[in-house]
């Protein structure tokens, strides 16, 4: 039910994946408020939706782990950084409201390409592997 990737890299890959995600979900409910700061006002209920994409990502973080669930974790993880890009969006167009937490425009700019990167990671560290286990494994 749980087994590593052979590649080293892709095993640390894939445990940080976990570890990352997981964490950031938990704190969705220890530091609701953050997320609330940073939800464009056009959405709704944004109390709500930060639990629930607190919830998705302790569920994808959890996911990851078990061959059974890994690549559908990782898809699940790729539309949940689709989902709060628009977050991110609003905070990169808005730095003014983000000024006191002393973030800088070009931080906030950044984050948008590291959406990207975390996706592309979730994607890597969650592919079924292509090479056969070694013999004796």
């Amino acid at each position: 039910m749980f087994t590593l990737p052979h590649s080293l890299p892709q095993r640390i890959g894939l445990l940080l994946l976990a570890a990352f995600f997981t964490y950031a979900g938990v704190s969705h409910f220890t530091n609701p408020e953050f997320f609330v700061s940073i939800m464009p006002p056009y959405l709704p209920a944004h109390l709500e939706l930060v639990y629930l994409s607190g919830v998705f990502e302790i569920l994808g973080g959890l996911g990851v782990l078990p061959v059974a669930t890994r690549r559908w974790a990782g898809i699940g993880l790729i539309a949940l950084l689709v989902a709060v890009f628009p977050a991110n969006l609003h905070m990169a167009l808005n730095p003014e409201l983000y000024a006191a937490d002393g973030a800088p425009a070009w931080a906030l700019y950044g984050r948008l390409p590291i959406q990207l990167l975390f996706g592309l990671w979730a994607w890597w560290a969650t592919r079924p592997e292509t090479d056969p286990a070694p013999v004796g494994a």
